[in-house]
């Protein structure tokens, strides 16, 4: 197959690695011609195809795609995706995040591209959108899903919110968990000691992991304030916040305020390749998060072993299955977080048996190749049942 993958921007995030496994894993285990088209990796999270990670893959930069609504600057996008797509001729053209996805599906329909595929990494309307905010974004998701073959949810949570808000028929989405190299975090433990002693922590320490960037939504005033109520009942507890963001500075002063600088460790920006040796420092993962489609660190921290401490959102229980692999908390209930930090930190035998679960449930479930393999047969389907370019069955 002739395959173009289009996303805004390549930045160091789940949607992103997701992608790039997809990419090249088509190249790579099936044969088959990929381009990746993006925008400009700006932001703090810096990008995911520094230091050669693309291999092979041959990647387009345009300059006009960028995730900001902007008119102009849209409308320039759109066209250079149709120059761009009517060079390439693809068979398929699979599109990820909310601007890349509506333009993108917009140039691949106008130029009949046999096989039109987005992936819903997050749905871009939520409850802390403004009314009107949530409306548009509504009604071009509907549009951009009008002109598509079939819609990819990385958790089922993606697709019951997506169909309730009348993006699209249940019929026309397939749930595809978003995958990873799997066997890294498999080993996250033999990390454990060098990894403490980098951060300083004791050998009697309770480390908690969150893995996030520090940024509105992600929910790190909410585990401060857990952590205010945690600590005083547990003073051996430890934070390693994995991440970094326009929030840091606002954090740090908070943490001092609370008196909580000896509890919380900032291990700033981390490249992905890293993620399973940090996890290998903890005995817990949190996740505050008030959206995301399903955190890859959820996934991520049950492989390495670890239980997980989650809100109650979007696809956070289709991995951590409360009493099974970890524990669900009501989006922002701080002390019922706090129990719950609480009772992992005081009971060891309960997080062996929810961490080795989490493993046992989810390891081959995550694999990438799991994921591509998924992906290309419908990619395969679709094209099996599309007309080819002049018009014939």
């Amino acid at each position: 197959m002739r395959i173009a993958h289009i996303i805004t921007r390549m930045i160091i995030g789940g949607a992103q690695e997701n992608t790039l496994y997809n990419c090249l894993d088509l190249l790579r285990l099936h044969g088959d011609e990929v381009v990746l088209i993006t925008g400009p990796s700006l932001g703090p999270e810096g990008s995911l195809l520094e230091q050669g990670r693309a291999g092979e893959l041959p990647v387009i930069e345009l300059d006009s795609l960028r995730r900001a609504i902007h008119p102009l600057k849209d409308l320039r996008a759109l066209a250079d995706l149709r120059r761009v797509l009517g060079e390439l001729r693809p068979d398929v053209v699979h599109t990820h995040s909310a601007k890349g996805g509506i333009l993108g599906r917009q140039a691949a329909w106008e130029l009949g591209v046999p096989a039109i595929v987005h992936t819903v990494h997050g749905a871009p309307f939520h409850p802390y959108q403004p009314p009107p905010v949530r409306w548009l974004y509504r009604a071009c998701e509907r549009h951009a899903a009008g002109r598509c073959h079939r819609l990819i949810s990385v958790a089922d949570a993606m697709t019951d919110l997506m169909v309730a808000g009348g993006v699209a028929p249940r019929e026309k989405f397939t749930t595809v968990y978003s995958g990873m190299e799997v066997e890294p975090f498999l080993a996250a433990s033999e990390h454990r000691a060098a990894m403490r002693a980098k951060f300083g922590f004791g050998e009697s320490d309770i480390v908690f992991v969150k893995i996030a960037r520090l940024f509105h939504l992600k929910g790190h005033d909410d585990l401060i304030t857990a952590a205010a109520e945690v600590v005083r009942r547990h003073r051996q507890v430890r934070f390693l916040l994995v991440g970094d963001g326009i929030l840091r500075d606002s954090l740090e002063r908070r943490i001092e305020r609370l008196g909580l600088r000896e509890h919380f460790v900032f291990a700033g920006l981390v490249d992905p390749s890293e993620i399973p040796a940090h996890l290998g420092a903890a005995d817990a993962l949190v996740h505050t998060s008030y959206r995301e489609g399903l955190a890859r660190a959820l996934p991520q921290a049950l492989i390495a072993g670890l239980p997980a401490v989650s809100y109650d959102v979007d696809g956070a229980r289709e991995v951590v299955i409360d009493g099974e692999t970890g524990c669900l908390v009501p989006a922002a209930d701080t002390h019922r977080l706090a129990a719950a930090l609480g009772r992992l930190a005081e009971d060891a035998a309960m997080r062996e048996r929810l961490g080795r679960a989490g493993r046992e449930r989810f390891t081959e479930v995550f694999r990438h190749q799991t994921m591509t393999a998924r992906i290309r047969e419908i990619y395969q389907s679709i094209l099996d049942s599309a007309p080819d370019r002049d018009g014939r069955k």
